[in-house]
């Protein structure tokens, strides 16, 4: 019994610390830079993720003036106004899929600029600073 027991628990042990040592989130960019919570740099580009249902979270966001930007909105169960995405400023319209990804992109902003995607009542709202 102690033959097989401590070859395994020397194996069970050696699986844990390669799990932590090793254990890195699918998809992550070593190249890539969380600026904030919800916008990662990588490179010459930048990402922004805003969760939609029953608003957008979150509502305001700092984000790197001139630099190329994709903005993710991401949507599950979400069959609210915030499903129907409008940003003025850059002619865009859509209504968002129930749950999955809808990819933005927007061209470099100048510092000092603001855009602000809002729900097709109204009600709901987000804002993006580029500084």
């Amino acid at each position: 019994m102690k033959k097989i027991l401590i070859p395994t628990a020397i194996a069970f042990v050696t699986i844990i610390l390669a799990l932590v040592i090793f254990n890195k989130p699918a998809g992550t960019n070593p190249n890539s830079t969380q600026i904030t919570n919800n916008v990662v740099l990588n490179g010459s580009t930048q990402t922004i993720s805003i969760a939609a249902k029953g608003g957008y979270e979150p509502r305001n966001t700092t984000a790197k003036a001139d630099t190329a930007t994709t903005l993710k909105i991401q949507t599950s169960g979400t069959f609210d106004c915030s499903s129907s995405l409008i940003i003025p400023s850059l002619k865009y319209r859509k209504n968002l899929p129930p749950t999955g990804e809808t990819a933005v992109e927007i061209p470099p902003q100048k510092a000092g600029t603001t855009i602000r995607g809002l729900c097709s009542m109204g009600m709901y709202n987000f804002t993006l600073n580029f500084n």
